[in-house]
């Protein structure tokens, strides 16, 4: 094994990802015995990721400055989610990539659209994607390949939305931008080729609780979301689910950086049972579009995916629920070094291509 500050090195180059590809039967030697918790057993890749994360002894996001924070955010979600081919060759293809500013409820709000491979003029589904970030990190770069990845797996337009981040804008400004998207795309939807019934609202981690809260504020609206896809979706910042004490340290995203990104987003901790901000604690979800959820296993929010998919199927919501047992937070971004994270990803988009036809047509 390579001692700390040369594995600190080596994370700091393009030799890491490298490292991250190893045969497995190496990993295995690296890593140990198998991590199991709660009757799941961690993915070894993922394990051998923790490992290399953990020997270079990089500063955790939340005690870095802001603007570096967002910096090595963007950078590790665009490392990880990369082909190890060069110059993009094994990135999902595209047929078209637009960035525009529409109307948001401040100023202009920068959107990313993506049309998929061998698209033409007639109308088809449209993601309205939110990234993840807890509501502090993330950007329309950072999660460029997943977007190509949704619009080249599904067949889908995937309209991608930049909203404003905390702590410059504290809630409820994710959310209000995150609607005027919404609005946006289903106004515009026969504009740019997307059909008005076959509209998603999706999103990851911070993303998806924004996903759900449109969902939630669009039910009575005359366009509303066909479908909800929510992966790992943050649910409720009361942050007191057993999942917290199961996965709190460890890994990567933890019980400390949650509190971080939460006293950035929120100005007032009572803010915390407005359904804006933990729409698990909404009073009634009659009526909401079907939704599919996917957690991970070894993940401080995975209890709130498991509860939510539970409560809407209470009111009656058609809902489709899968934990990715040996993943961890953050997996969507993480394809291009974790087979086990695209696997899940391939599932995830066939999941949604399956409840995009159930909707006809």
């Amino acid at each position: 094994m390579l001692d700390s500050p040369a594995l600190a090195a080596l994370f700091r180059s393009r030799a890491a990802l490298l490292a991250l590809r190893v045969p497995l039967s190496w990993v295995n030697v690296a890593t140990g015995a198998p991590i199991v918790i709660d009757g799941q057993t961690l993915d070894a890749r993922t394990q051998w990721l923790l490992t290399v994360f953990e020997k270079s002894k990089r500063p955790e996001l939340h005690d870095l400055p802001l603007p570096e924070a967002r910096r090595q955010f963007d950078d590790y979600i665009k490392a990880l989610s990369a082909s190890w081919l060069p110059m993009g060759l094994g990135d999902p293809p595209v047929g078209e990539i637009i960035d525009r500013m529409i109307p948001g409820p401040t100023g202009p709000l920068p959107v990313r659209l993506y049309r998929p491979p061998g698209a033409t003029g007639a109308s088809l589904p449209a993601i309205l994607f939110l990234h993840g970030g807890s509501w502090v990190l993330g950007s329309l770069d950072a999660y460029d390949l997943a977007c190509r990845f949704l619009a080249s797996g599904t067949g889908c337009l995937v309209l991608a939305a930049d909203y404003r981040l905390a702590p410059e804008h504290k809630f409820p400004a994710a959310v209000d931008d995150s609607l005027a998207a919404w609005r946006w795309l289903a106004e515009n939807a026969a504009h740019i080729g997307a059909h008005p019934r076959r509209l998603v609202v999706a999103g990851d981690a911070a993303g998806g609780n924004l996903a759900t809260v449109i969902a939630q504020q669009t039910r009575d609206e005359a366009v509303r979301p066909a479908l909800q896809l929510l992966v790992y979706p943050i649910l409720d910042l009361a942050m007191d689910t057993r999942s917290y004490d199961l996965f709190g340290d460890g890994f990567l995203t933890t019980r400390r950086s949650m509190v971080w990104s939460r006293d950035l987003y929120l100005d007032d901790l009572n803010d915390i049972d407005d359904p804006r901000v933990s729409p698990l604690r909404a009073d009634d979800l009659a009526g909401l579009p079907p939704a599919l959820i996917f957690t991970a296993g070894f993940d401080i929010v995975r209890d709130e995916g498991a509860l939510y998919a539970d409560k809407l199927r209470a009111a009656g919501v058609r809902v489709a629920y899968r934990n990715f047992d040996s993943l961890i937070h953050g997996f969507v971004g993480m394809r291009g070094v974790l087979q086990a994270a695209a696997r899940a990803m391939d599932d995830i988009v066939a999941g949604l291509r399956h409840e995009l036809a159930l909707l006809g047509s």
